[in-house]
């Protein structure tokens, strides 16, 4: 039986990751522990060697904790600090590098991407297909091959890029490009040397340089300096009939390294997430601007069932009611997952060192149990409540000249519009819309069924309301 190994980390790297508190509160507590012995508890059935994990709240690591091993052999205890690959999470970094190109004019998303990479030709049976973009290869849509033209995942001898660039001549699509959806590591190798030749600068300098330095993530390299291989976690194979493990070597990817080379830590990679939750950063030294971030998180493919999706770089998954957007990566006894919720801006990040393990599983239960209770910490915003006198003047009926009608009222002690409906809603509160204060005689529709929208009262010279606009168009008021 696998010992446990606790650890609980206070962190405080970036000026957002602010120290968390000492203690979090009760309900929170006793969720985390319920979840620390369900995962020992699957780690203990399984024989996992170890697992790291973190929540993130936002812009702060509220909760890390190591359990098991990094190293069995050793008795070494996995930390929210031990290093482990993370695999095809790397993907998304090389995605954030083509943004961060993008939005400075060095490349478009629908550019060809022989543009960048004019020696690129590969086979197809497809007649009058469009051209492969840059997008394509962030969305998995180009219809490449999932991989090089090497057998890598059996004997973990990569391929170096020149070998890629000689080799892909002779593969072929698989797919015409925008036809389906086709995981491809060989799409994001290509997505990497296009980093290269747009920026002039190598991929693993580029990353260091314009995403990892800024972003303090000093544990996380591109390729792992020897300094750092004391702090790698071992890797382990499947579990044996015998309930043992081979340990296996550590490969670097080569050319494929811009698909699943990264090494990273929890403590870390929650670093990663609160930049890819920082929404409201729209500064010039943001790494990257929060339109963009929420670009990419966006679906820009969708499965035919419609419940997931490709991102740029990410995957868009509905689970209940709650969109989640992150990466899964496994590569040589290296098992990872992030996931994170843009609406509730809630993270949970799962680090393995072994190759059967199933931390997609793990992720959600964390997200299950703690997203509820984290969002009832968070302070409120003030009630943006209305005098009922101060803003009698608005109530009444209002209506445009073809008999469409609007209802402006008080509910729950704030000002509201109802829009009529013909035939009626069979649910009255679907039409109710909050108005919330923004200027003189103007208000912003907001709560669960506003848009944003602007809502004017135009008043005569007795400051009584003659009409209402809503947007560019309005209604006379009735009554």
């Amino acid at each position: 039986m696998i010992k446990r190994a606790w650890l609980f980390t206070l962190l405080c790297f970036l000026p957002a990751f602010a120290q968390p508190p000492t203690e979090l509160p009760q309900d929170l507590s006793a969720e985390l522990e319920l979840l620390s012995v369900w995962i020992q508890e699957r780690i203990d059935y399984y024989k996992i060697p170890g697992v790291a994990i973190g929540v993130v709240d936002n812009q702060k690591l509220i909760w890390a904790k190591g359990f098991g091993y990094s190293d069995v052999e050793n008795k070494k205890p996995m930390t929210p600090e031990t290093l482990c690959r993370i695999a095809s999470i790397t993907k998304t970094f090389t995605a954030t590098a083509i943004m961060q190109l993008r939005d400075q004019g060095k490349l478009r998303l629908d550019d060809p991407i022989t543009r960048f990479l004019p020696w690129f030709q590969i086979k197809s049976r497809f007649a009058a297909e469009p051209p492969i973009t840059i997008e394509n290869l962030l969305t998995h849509t180009g219809g490449l091959p999932g991989e090089a033209a090497f057998p890598y995942w059996t004997d973990h001898r990569f391929p170096t890029a020149e070998q890629i660039r000689q080799t892909v001549p002779n593969q072929e699509l698989i797919q015409a490009p925008w036809s389906t959806y086709h995981y491809s590591n060989l799409g994001l190798a290509l997505a990497g040397q296009i980093v290269e030749a747009a920026s002039g600068e190598p991929y693993e300098t580029y990353v260091n340089k314009h995403i990892l330095q800024p972003l303090r993530m000093n544990s996380t390299s591109v390729v792992l300096p020897a300094g750092q291989q004391s702090r790698l976690a071992a890797s382990y194979d499947r579990l044996l009939p015998d309930g043992t493990r081979l340990r296996l070597d550590f490969p670097e990817c080569q050319g494929l390294i811009p698909a699943a080379n990264i090494s990273s830590c929890v403590t870390d990679l929650a670093k990663y997430i609160a930049l890819h939750l920082s929404y409201e950063d729209i500064s010039d030294t943001a790494v990257l601007a929060g339109p963009t971030l929420r670009e990419m998180q966006r679906v820009h493919w969708l499965d035919p069932g419609w419940n997931s999706g490709r991102g740029l770089g990410f995957a868009v998954n509905k689970r209940n009611t709650r969109t989640l957007v992150g990466h899964s990566g496994w590569v040589a006894g290296y098992k990872s997952r992030i996931v994170f919720c843009p609406a509730e801006k809630i993270g949970v990040i799962v680090l393995m060192n072994c190759a059967d393990g199933d931390p997609t599983t793990m992720a959600y239960r964390a997200y299950d149990l703690t997203a509820p209770l984290i969002l009832k910490t968070r302070p409120s915003p003030p009630a943006a409540t209305a005098d009922p006198a101060s803003f009698a003047k608005y109530i009444g009926d209002y209506e445009d000249l073809t008999g469409w009608r609007l209802l402006v009222m008080m509910r729950n002690n704030r000002l509201v519009l109802y829009q009529h409906d013909y035939p009626p809603a069979d649910d009255p509160g679907a039409g109710v819309i909050e108005l919330t204060p923004e200027g003189e005689h103007a208000f912003r529709m907001t709560g669960d069924n506003g848009n944003g929208e602007l809502v004017r009262f135009i008043l005569n010279a007795d400051q009584r309301v003659e009409r209402l606009y809503k947007g560019e168009n309005y209604y006379l008021w009735k009554r």
